[in-house]
């Protein structure tokens, strides 16, 4: 049953820290990421340099989360994470009760006392699955005992872990889907994170796929394991708080991501980071890039002080949309009150009443939520929902 909206974090500010490198790329990834180039010194140096530069431009606030992800950060020595957490409780400093989280893979379990020790307090581990022939096929370089090792090391050294999965494979069945499922909600961890398999343009199985090769779930089958997910998350008290999270209690939530979804400030620290920050003295919020390739982000920060390659204001109207797009991916919805006062823009009503009449939307007091069907839809991040 759902405790009711959390605290908001809309007025928060977050900080996220992509770390590039991987040992592996995986078939399915398209985040920005790189084989390893041996410049990890200078990267780390540029990244502390481009905080300077972010802290001259929030000025005086506190920070309620930090996040590493990538990449595999897991990849940073415990030396580079200390510094980068040092810094920015030097620059910022941190909320009383601050999130630092970090993005791993299972086979660096045995830094992970290390990680502990320079301030990671949330881990959220790339398990993916349980299935040795399945994790030969997603590309990843662990197997499913190691996985299972990582997560009872993971509980032993952090308050909060968080376990990802990926489902609607081609070939996997309701019965495969439930057993991985289930072995992950028993494992101790209060967070899982299951990920339909999306198959993206430019990766490995977006060649194979554009050669005729089925990798994915149809999509008629997938629903019903986005369906079955629900259903066994919630049966073992996982609420489904936003529509790819599931968690134990509202302390297993993830701070960041709601930051994310709730319309608070992150600044992007690393090669093609995304950014939203308010603007001061000319209202509304910009949204930032950095420079996207390791080599001209050290290159950008040493000439200009900062690694920002791209940077937009946002009208009101994209503001509206992207709040609407993020905020309504929770179950406590979108409150419209706040984001009338945050944007200075209003939502289309015409647009919401059609998405009312097509059991998409329900509305509570100043809360707007998606339905059933409108999370099922929104599994994908539909530009279809916004109003």
């Amino acid at each position: 049953m759902s405790e009711g909206p959390a605290p908001g974090l809309g007025n928060a500010l977050g900080l996220y820290v992509h770390w590039p490198y991987c040992a592996r790329i995986c078939p399915y990834c398209d985040f920005n990421v790189y084989r390893p180039k041996g410049d990890d010194d200078a990267l780390l140096a540029a990244m502390l340099a481009d905080m300077a530069h972010w802290r001259a431009r929030t000025g005086a606030r506190s920070l309620a989360s930090l996040h590493f992800g990538g990449g595999t950060p897991s990849l940073m020595t415990s030396q580079q994470l200390a510094a980068v957490i040092g810094e920015a409780e030097r620059l910022w400093g941190f909320s009383s009760d601050a999130e630092i989280g970090l993005e791993a893979n299972p086979k660096d379990v045995d830094g992970f006392s290390g990680m502990a020790s320079a301030g990671i307090n949330r881990l959220s581990l790339g398990v993916q699955s349980f299935d040795d022939q399945v994790l030969v096929s997603l590309g990843r370089d662990h197997d499913a005992s190691l996985a299972r090792r990582a997560i009872d090391a993971a509980q032993r050294d952090f308050a909060r872990v968080s376990l990802d999965m990926i489902y609607a494979r081609a070939g996997q069945t309701a019965d495969d889907w439930a057993a991985e499922l289930g072995e992950a909600l028993a494992s101790g961890a209060g967070h899982i994170s299951p990920y339909q398999l999306t198959i993206e343009p430019g990766t490995a199985f977006g060649k194979r796929a554009g050669r005729g090769e089925q990798l994915d779930a149809p999509p008629d089958f997938a629903a019903d394991l986005y369906e079955l997910t629900e259903s066994l998350c919630a049966d073992a008290g996982f609420e489904g708080y936003e529509i790819s999270n599931h968690a134990r209690s509202r302390a297993d939530q993830s701070v960041h991501n709601r930051l994310y979804w709730e319309g608070g400030d992150w600044i992007g620290i690393g090669p093609g980071a995304h950014g939203r920050i308010g603007r001061a003295s000319a209202g509304g919020r910009a949204a930032t890039e950095a420079a996207r390739r390791p080599a001209d982000y050290i290159r950008r920060v040493a000439e200009t002080g900062s690694g920002i390659a791209g940077e937009e204001a946002l009208s009101v109207a994209d503001e509206i949309a992207e709040r609407i797009l993020m905020g309504m991916r929770l179950a406590d919805g979108l409150d419209i009150d706040h984001l009338h006062a945050t944007t200075g823009g209003r939502v289309d009503p015409d647009g919401l009443a059609r998405m009312m009449r097509q059991g998409m939307v329900d509305e509570a007091g100043s809360r707007i939520r998606l339905t059933a069907a409108g999370r099922l839809l929104a599994d994908g991040v539909s530009g279809e929902l916004v109003p």
